[in-house]
């Protein structure tokens, strides 16, 4: 499964440094994601996805955000200093999920 979307980097707020960064995936594919990985979730709920931004394609996990109930994907830092990108910029997304390993 292939996510496509565009969100808004926020910094999440527990930790206000700039190294904690995420977007949040749609609520109607972070459902669709749930419902097709009940079985395969990790620690805290997470799911393994390779995920690009701009030129930039890596491997990590989404978590679900309990306030939302949307799925957030960390963007590192060396991602955001590749492509350019700081806290509230949009930033076009797209997210495979992984088989289970």
């Amino acid at each position: 499964m292939v996510v496509d979307f565009e969100s808004e980097l926020w910094i999440w707020t527990a930790r206000r440094d700039d190294s904690w960064t995420f977007v949040s995936l749609p609520v109607d594919a972070s459902d669709e994601i749930r419902d097709r990985t009940g079985g395969q979730r990790r620690g805290f709920g997470s799911v393994r996805v390779q995920a690009r931004v701009g030129t930039t394609i890596w491997r990590t996990s989404i978590f679900p955000d309990s306030r939302t109930g949307a799925y957030v994907l960390p963007i590192k830092q060396a991602v955001r200093t590749a492509n350019g990108l700081k806290p509230g910029d949009r930033v076009g997304v797209s997210v495979e999920v992984l088989a289970h390993d």
